[in-house]
This record gives C-alpha cells, structure tokens and sequence, in this order.
C-alpha cells in the first residue's frame, strides 16, 4: 500500500522504517497497532494523480522464486557435494521471516569438511571465527536451515556464510511469503554486478514514469 504524501514520521538515522527491537523509528518505534492515527504527509504535484508503473516495471516473485548469490569466503567449508545441493534444492520460507532475516527449510543439510575448530570458533562445523555479516549474506548454523540477513541483522558473529544474495534480489525477499518455494541460483561476480545497474536504471524508469 502506497499513500499519497507518505507516513510523516520523523526520520530516525536517514529512515522512517520501524527498528522494534531497538524502539527505534517509525510509530513510536512499535509496531502498528489497531487504533493507532499515523500522519500523513503532504502530497505531491496533483497532476501526477492517476499515474501508475506499468506492469513490464514491477518485478514479481517467480514460482518458484530465484534468489541469486555469489558464494562466500567460507564455501570451501562444505563438500563439493553438499554445495552443489544447496543450489539444487526447493526450499520454502519459514514462519521465522521478518526485517532482520529470512529463514529458508525443505533443503538437505550441509555437509561440512573435517576440521579442527580455529581458536575462537565455537565447537559446530557451522562455528567461525567472528566475522562481519554483509547484507543479504546467508548463514546456515547448524548446517541445516539457511538465513538470509536483510535489513535489522546484526553486522557480525561467529557462523559460517555460505554466500551473498545479491543485492538486486533483496527486495524480492521482502515479497516473500511463509511457504514460498525458493531456489538458490549461482552467479559470479559480473551477473552480480550487471543485476545492480539494471535495477538502478530500472528504478529511474519508474521514477520518471511517475513524475
């Protein structure tokens, strides 16, 4: 849902989006309540009224969604095998879904390589040494359910990531719903890169449809 002017809460750290774990932005930092009145801001140029995006400009879950990543630094963590799994599997999107990570279930467990954990690493395969969290990057503890980090994770810790999902393909994460089927498919570094200039000029498209 769109409204005209927007919701006119005050920017928190350059945002208006809601951080309820920290209390922080949005309503009051909560969630939306039953009875709450939110602002409304002041709206645009009138006549830019009735103007929508056309269809060929909204980008839509597939069934089964695609979500496109670049493995990791850590991917020599697991078989030849279990890797070439992780890309071949149907998974769905567990009830556990919100801003700070999208669980995924429904996939075969990761098999991890024999190793002697390093100093600092927890005792479980999935265990690293504490390392920084990229957006979109997926972290598996345990091997066996994989978590996509989106907007409110935390910037760090100690499990193992098994790659990144590019950031042209985050937004559709946030479209996903619990039991959508998913499918993770490898790209290098280039298909990445070309996928965030597309939705750039996809974006300033949009834009200029409805200005």
């Amino acid at each position: 849902m769109a409204v005209a002017g927007g919701i006119d809460t005050r920017p928190a750290l350059g945002s208006r989006s809601t951080y309820s774990i920290g209390a922080l932005g949005g309503f009051e930092g909560r969630a939306i309540q039953p009875g709450d009145r939110l602002p409304v801001g002041r709206a645009g140029d009138p006549a830019a009224e009735g103007r929508t995006v056309p269809e060929n400009m909204r980008r839509n879950p597939t069934s089964p969604c695609e979500l496109r990543v670049v493995t990791g630094l850590y991917w020599h963590r697991i078989t030849e095998e279990s890797g070439g799994q992780f890309f071949e599997d149907t998974w769905k999107v567990a009830s556990e879904a919100d801003r700070m990570g999208y669980r995924f279930q429904g996939g075969r467990p990761l098999q991890f390589v024999d190793r002697d954990p390093p100093f600092g690493a927890g005792s479980d395969p999935s265990n690293i040494t504490d390392a920084c969290y990229p957006y979109g990057s997926i972290q598996v503890p345990g091997g066996t359910e994989p978590i996509v980090l989106h907007r409110d994770a935390v910037s760090g810790g100690g499990y193992f990531m098994i790659g990144t999902v590019i950031s042209a393909d985050m937004d559709l994460i946030g479209q996903l719903q619990p039991h959508t089927e998913t499918r993770f498919v490898e790209v290098g570094m280039e298909t990445a890169l070309a996928a965030r200039r597309d939705r750039a000029s996809m974006l300033d498209a949009v834009r200029q449809k409805l200005s």
